[in-house]
């Protein structure tokens, strides 16, 4: 069978909506790679968002899902369940979060998945430096009695895990270690990952990234979200449309700002604004500015809710924030669109009470 890449989507629509867009980000990258025979395996307990997508559909329903998250029913344990089941089919495997596309083609991802070797994400910090973090103060002592972690232990991002048939053991120590420390753990949100980190340090692996090949949006991710759900909105009856295709690389992993000498212009027409303001300024003008790429340009009422939501986090109330948009300098920055960032923040502060 051939490489496989597989995907864990349910609940919300919008995992789906990013799951849909990563499977195609994968499927028109691998174009660029023809040697590659991909295949893409969607475990959900909703099938209508990969229409016209050339995947396998695995339910997971409630009751699969339960069989797949016990004892604890910690949710992320059904993500090395799922790949520990692949592995006992496939030689090679890679599970990918839904908050991700492809950078280049999934051949570069799959040529670092070898005996012995654990693809992760990203490398994180040594053990020995989160001191501070509860999964060091609450698991450390206990760790380290028994062998299993050192400060010298390397943690890893598992936005992407992928392993070979051989290596599967790792996935079931892990599963091991989540059941057995999830309560003592305060049933840490990233105790999937710290598992996955332990067991492979026992079992010895080396350990490989890949964030040059994915953009894992974990970071900034109502801004790519933005840009994922324009795509979807375009393209969701027809995903590998030939227009559909071009727009899937339109979709980058670039921050939607002003160019540099935009930026410094902004600062400077707004320098003589009080400086609690500034900052709710200049990130809604982020937000107006005419991009030419359309993917950037859906991503502008995300960056007027967070100028918003940063003002408010400074001590401002809405009332104060919103009046900042009636200084004569703001008008002639937004122009037109300043009664449409207006009537979006005042419903945004209605929603969000």
């Amino acid at each position: 069978m051939s490489p496989l890449l597989i995907y864990l989507v349910f609940g919300s629509p919008t995992y789906h909506a990013e799951a849909r867009f990563s499977i195609a980000s994968a499927i028109v990258r691998a174009r660029q790679t023809p040697s590659l025979k991909l295949s893409i395996r969607v475990y959900t307990d909703d099938p209508n968002p990969y229409a016209g997508l050339p995947v396998e559909l695995v339910d997971f329903s409630l009751a699969r899902r339960e069989s797949l998250t016990a004892p604890t029913h910690y949710v992320f344990r059904a993500k090395h369940a799922i790949l520990l089941e692949a592995l006992q089919e496939v030689s090679t495997a890679v599970l990918i979060d839904t908050d991700t596309f492809f950078r280049e083609s999934p051949l570069q991802l799959f040529e670092r998945v070898m005996p012995g070797q654990l693809l992760c994400n990203a490398l994180g910090p040594l053990y020995g430096e989160i001191r501070e973090q509860p999964l060091y103060q609450l698991l450390a002592g206990t760790l380290q009695s028994k062998g299993l972690a050192d400060d010298g232990m390397r943690m890893t991002n598992s936005g992407v895990i992928g392993l070979t048939q051989a290596d599967g053991a790792v996935l079931q120590h892990a599963l091991q270690l989540m059941d057995e420390y999830y309560a003592e753990s305060e049933q840490a949100y990233t105790l999937e990952e710290f598992s996955l980190a332990v067991s492979a340090r026992v079992a010895g692996l080396q350990l490989a990234e890949c964030t040059d090949v994915i953009h894992h949006y974990w970071s900034r991710k109502k801004l790519f979200r933005a840009k994922v759900q324009a795509w979807n909105a375009k393209h969701w009856q027809e995903p590998l449309s030939e227009q559909a295709v071009a727009d899937t690389l339109l979709v980058t992993d670039v921050l939607p700002r002003p160019p540099t000498a935009t930026r410094l212009a902004y600062r400077m027409a707004i320098r003589a604004l009080p400086v609690t303001c500034r900052q709710f300024v200049r990130e809604v003008i982020y937000g107006c500015y005419p991009y030419s790429n359309e993917f950037d340009a859906a991503c502008a009422s995300v960056w007027w809710e967070k100028a918003l939501d940063n003002a408010l986090e400074k001590g401002a109330d809405p009332a104060e924030v919103l009046g900042w948009l009636d200084k004569n300098v703001v008008g002639k920055l937004l122009g037109k669109r300043r009664a449409e960032v207006r009537k979006h923040l005042m419903h945004y502060c209605k929603v969000n009470g």
